[in-house]
């Protein structure tokens, strides 16, 4: 709930500090005290449009703090935390406007965007008035009251389950009917392709693999006479090597005579043979690689050609043709088997389309059944606010087309006013007042199921006095026992029944502020002041409330009883 508002140089306010309670709460005051300012300051906390002309006269800015105590699972928090905002402790909302216009809008002293901000409060107050019923005036939420009231959680999410799977059968089956359609249009050049490769039957890296081995071919012919000589000079008849194995044996047998001067040759005559036979193996090799069959290395070019061919044909490297002809394997066999994958997933859909309409239906039972009972119980309300000849409907509408994640009914509130007239949407039938009292109606009913954690009513008593007015205080104190409820109001009936009593006035001050203490001079300003009343207080206001300017005895007993009455 709301905890806290401070209000800073907005309009008349030029400083303001409440502290607010659960329960009701009631702002009382003559008209153009300042109520509305002081509402429109909250709003502008709430994500409200910013406007330069809210900042009071002479100062650059002005700003609006709200503090809100909420449980740990609230929805706002979860609003705020999609938003990275650390959420720890009270929700502190604060919005600075300056003068030329412009607004910085910041949640738990994180700057934020004004849409992030209004999320936020949307999920913290709702505001209410003759002229602000957002909850009856915008008939896409009137589904999700009705479903609240019917305590439809359950349903909702298994129509929302099926229309997932509705969704995700039709995607599947668009795919695959996509495919078929593309394959069948190529369906004659794939089957040749497919032919094609198949006879070709590529291999990855193939192309570079031919290409060395035809170059080394190619030039084996050119190194084959230079590589014979070199094997004949280490290997062949005029080789020394016979020579130097003769001469290191010799000089082994000697090695024990003088081995000091012997062995160092030994060791370098020993190390050259063994130089010369690896020398040998290298020939060896070298001459039999240089070595080919011609028709080799024309069924290697002959390769070669065909895959660069098909290379230039189907505009892809020689090394991909492995993967096109995968590809259109895979292309001609979802050709072959298309009609029955088809087949399979058209079943799949109308199976899904089927659980969709089971828990639709299901859904919709539901909806009808909760429609009866909440037109019911908002009628139950209806007399004592003076709207006796009244009907409140819940008008459902069912569009088979409109397949979605909330069902196929489409919900609004409608009212019938007098007997005799024409029912229609409420917002077109009912007048200014007659909308506040259906919305207080419709709101007790649902208290507690989905609202706000602040409900804020403005001026929905005007033009309503006595047993009307009583039945408006009646049922703002039932819904207080439920969520917190501010109310702005001229109803004495109203007021009694307050648990915290805050009088709104006009002062008139002098002061060095602004534009007056840049030229060093005191003026006189008019600031708007917010008073909480105890009980004393609270009887003279209500007295006040009564009778008018002049304040009687009569009027002070009035109050008294009405204060009375409502402790009773």
């Amino acid at each position: 709930m709301l905890v806290q508002l401070a209000i800073r140089d907005i309009v008349l306010i030029d400083k303001l500090d409440l502290a607010f309670s659960g329960g009701l709460t009631v702002l009382t005051g003559e008209t153009g005290a300042g109520k509305s300012i002081l509402l429109d300051a909250f709003a502008l906390a709430l994500g409200g449009r910013g406007d330069g002309g809210l900042v009071r006269h002479g100062e650059p800015q002005g700003g609006v703090t709200a503090v809100f105590d909420l449980p740990a699972d609230h929805p706002a928090r979860a609003v705020a935390a999609a938003a990275e905002i650390d959420t720890d402790g009270d929700l502190i909302l604060r919005r600075t406007q300056f003068a030329d216009g412009r607004t910085r809008a910041f949640v738990n002293d994180q700057p934020v965007g004004v849409q992030t901000m209004r999320a936020i409060g949307t999920a913290l107050v709702e505001i209410h008035g003759q002229h602000d019923d957002r909850a009856l005036a915008d008939p896409t939420t009137h589904r999700a009251i009705l479903d609240a009231f019917g305590g439809l959680q359950g349903p909702l999410a298994a129509v929302a389950s099926a229309a997932k799977r509705v969704r995700a059968a039709r995607t599947a089956l668009s795919e695959q009917r996509a495919r078929v359609e593309a394959a069948q249009k190529e369906a004659d050049f794939l089957r040749h392709a497919v032919d094609e490769l198949g006879a070709l039957d590529p291999q990855g890296g193939e192309e570079a693999s031919l290409a060395e081995r035809r170059t080394l071919m190619q030039q084996g012919e050119k190194v084959a006479r230079e590589l014979n000589e070199a094997l004949d000079l280490v290997g062949g008849s005029g080789s020394m090597v016979p020579h130097l194995s003769s001469a290191l044996r010799r000089l082994e047998r000697r090695a024990a005579t003088v081995p000091s001067l012997v062995e160092p040759s030994i060791l370098a005559l020993d190390a050259a043979l063994t130089a010369l036979d690896e020398a040998r193996t290298s020939l060896d090799a070298a001459v039999l690689a240089a070595e080919f069959d011609p028709r080799e290395l024309e069924r290697v070019e002959e390769r070669l050609f065909a895959l660069r061919a098909a290379s230039r044909k189907y505009s892809v490297p020689a090394d991909d043709l492995a993967d096109l002809r995968s590809r259109y394997d895979a292309d001609v066999a979802a050709l072959d088997a298309g009609e029955k994958a088809l087949s399979g997933l058209e079943a799949e859909q109308a199976a899904a389309e089927a659980a969709y309409a089971a828990a639709a239906k299901k859904l919709g039972d539901g909806r009808r059944r909760a429609a009866k009972a909440l037109d019911a119980a908002v009628q139950a309300e209806l007399p004592p606010l003076k709207l006796e000849g009244a009907r409140f409907i819940t008008q459902i509408s069912v569009d088979e087309a409109s397949r979605d994640a909330s069902g196929t009914e489409r919900v609004e509130f409608w009212a019938q006013t007098n007997p005799g007239t024409r029912a229609g949407p409420m917002m077109k039938v009912a007048s200014g007042g007659e909308l506040s009292r259906f919305m207080l109606a419709l709101k007790v009913v649902l208290a507690g199921k989905g609202s706000a954690p602040t409900l804020i009513f403005d001026e929905i008593d005007t033009g309503l006095g006595g047993a009307v007015a009583d039945a408006i205080g009646a049922r703002l104190g039932r819904l207080a026992a439920q969520v917190q409820v501010v109310a702005v109001t001229h109803a004495p009936q109203v007021a009694a029944r307050a648990g915290t009593h805050f009088r709104i006035a006009k002062d008139s001050v002098k002061g060095e502020k602004g534009a007056a203490k840049a030229k060093g001079k005191a003026e006189e300003r008019v600031t708007t002041r917010v008073v909480g009343l105890a009980a004393e207080a609270r009887r003279e206001e209500i007295a006040r409330m009564l009778a008018g300017a002049t304040i009687t005895d009569e009027a002070r007993a009035a109050a008294a009883r009405l204060l009375q009455g409502a402790e009773g």
